[in-house]
């Protein structure tokens, strides 16, 4: 590789000298050993990643040469040698709560009414370091589950060169959005009014009109994206007389709702995910064209028609999250018959998925209902279903971009405008030329030992920023 100063035939000027030592401080160089593309799901040998400090972008991706390992550079810390560790785009978490920890910690009810805001948000700051040092530079917290506006906040904390804490990249869905009667936490005492002790774990809406001044009000908040809860345990309060009614996941917004909430956000350019695990549900808002799909268990006993038709739309992303399913079941130990089965479902949806050929799929596991800093048990549940590992890696990397991908980013995030990229306009889950420096470095074989692998990060860096090195925390 030719370095700056070998263009000119005679010694720099002293001008010309201080440019060169400016731009190398300005730049990075991490040497891989091995480098993951996800667009041919391949393993790409001996490369030179260049960095952009400054702007947290790469700035090149090439051949290593023999004389690429300058040990006066790595003396400077200009250049990264990683040709032990396999190279990877930082992970996305498509599925995240950061102001929920483990329901085997605490209960949802109790996190909502007796947990302040002040405590679930810095339990949120601990989340979100915890998830950046496993090697997920990127999550979208789909709803801060009685937090309120919190999560706009906290994405100012996690952003820019500056930032106040270390995490992830940072999308959030403000509060999300459900319908009068369906959603907790309920009092005992006032069976007709929603929430308790004046919390609400999700914003209120009803007919058309309301969901029109819902959606403007949370994107006017600053939402990145809009969640809306399609269907729902809305007969919950039955469970004393009938288990059975009380459990069943029943439609929540009938369709002219669902449809004005797609096209008012989609009208001001945010894209919408939907709570959704019913097959009457998921088919009208694949009709509906929303943007993501969360969970969608009961696309069984008979799912191949709805996978068929979600094979059809590859502009909406399924989100199984596998994870908060198999975390529940390993939590409840067997007790709940019901929970084994839900688990059954999911894994037997996910396989009939996979036999198909689906591939409009994200990783997120709804990471808050179990353990932040476990992120990487939905990819390794995929592989544990038959999924081709290669494949995961991509869905975990790629797939996430191609799921929290702004609407009309070309537009609106690229341009010769003057206007710098905050930390939601940058490209991220692909390591080229012009999209975002998050990077990953793991030890071991992914062919021989996928989950070890995976858990073994030994090296993060988000926006050009080396957050861990060597397999310890930097900051």
């Amino acid at each position: 590789m030719t370095r700056l100063h070998e263009y000119s035939e005679t010694p720099p000027s002293s001008s010309a000298s201080n440019h060169y030592d400016s731009a190398r401080k300005d730049t990075l160089k991490i040497l891989s050993g091995k480098l993951f593309d996800p667009y041919s799901l391949q393993f790409l040998p001996s490369q030179t990643i260049t960095v952009s400090k400054s702007s947290g972008l790469i700035l090149s991706v090439e051949d290593t040469k023999e004389n690429d390992l300058n040990p006066s550079d790595i003396a400077l810390k200009h250049t990264i040698n990683l040709r032990h560790l396999t190279i990877l785009p930082g992970f996305v978490d498509a599925h995240v709560h950061f102001f929920l920890h483990s329901y085997g910690e605490t209960a949802w009810d109790d996190q909502n009414t007796k947990e302040s805001i002040v405590e679930r948000t810095v339990r949120a700051t601990v989340h979100a370091r915890k998830t950046l040092m496993v090697g997920f530079t990127t999550v979208r917290d789909l709803g801060t589950e009685g937090a309120e506006d919190a999560d706009i906040s906290l994405r100012k904390c996690l952003s820019g060169p500056n930032a106040l804490i270390p995490g992830p990249r940072y999308f959030c869905a403000n509060r999300a959005i459900v319908c009068t009667g369906s959603y907790g936490p309920r009092s005992s005492l006032h069976l007709n009014q929603d929430g308790k002790e004046g919390v609400t774990g999700a914003e209120v809406a009803d007919g058309v009109d309301g969901c029109i001044r819902a959606t403007r009000r949370q994107i006017g908040a600053g939402a990145d994206w809009i969640k809306i809860y399609a269907n729902y345990r809305f007969r919950s309060r039955m469970q004393d007389v009938s288990p059975r009614v009380a459990g069943f996941s029943q439609p929540t917004f009938n369709s002219l709702e669902l449809e004005t909430m797609i096209h008012t956000a989609h009208s001001l350019g945010v894209k919408v995910a939907s709570h959704a695990n019913s097959t009457e549900a998921i088919t009208k808002l694949l009709e509906l064209g929303v943007d993501s799909i969360e969970h969608g268990v009961a696309f069984t006993p008979h799912p191949d028609s709805l996978l068929r038709l979600f094979c059809s739309k590859p502009n909406t992303i399924w989100v199984p999250t596998l994870a908060v399913y198999y975390s529940e079941m390993q939590r409840d130990s067997g007790k709940d018959p019901r929970i084994n089965q839900i688990w059954k479902m999911a894994s037997e949806t996910f396989q009939r998925a996979l036999a198909m050929g689906m591939e409009n799929i994200a990783c997120g596991g709804d990471t808050g209902a179990f353990s932040h800093g476990e992120n990487a048990l939905e990819m390794k549940l995929m592989v544990r279903l038959g999924a081709n590992w290669k494949k995961v890696l991509k869905w975990g990397t790629l797939g996430g971009w191609e799921c929290l991908r702004p609407m009309h980013w070309e537009t609106l995030a690229v341009g010769d405008d003057g206007v710098p990229l905050g930390d939601n306009d940058c490209r991220f889950g692909c390591i080229k030329p012009g999209w975002a420096a998050d990077i990953v470095g793991v030890a071991g074989n992914f062919e021989k030992d996928f989950e070890g692998t995976v858990d073994n990060v030994q090296f993060v860096m988000k926006s050009g920023r080396v957050y861990k090195m060597d397999g310890r925390e930097t900051v």
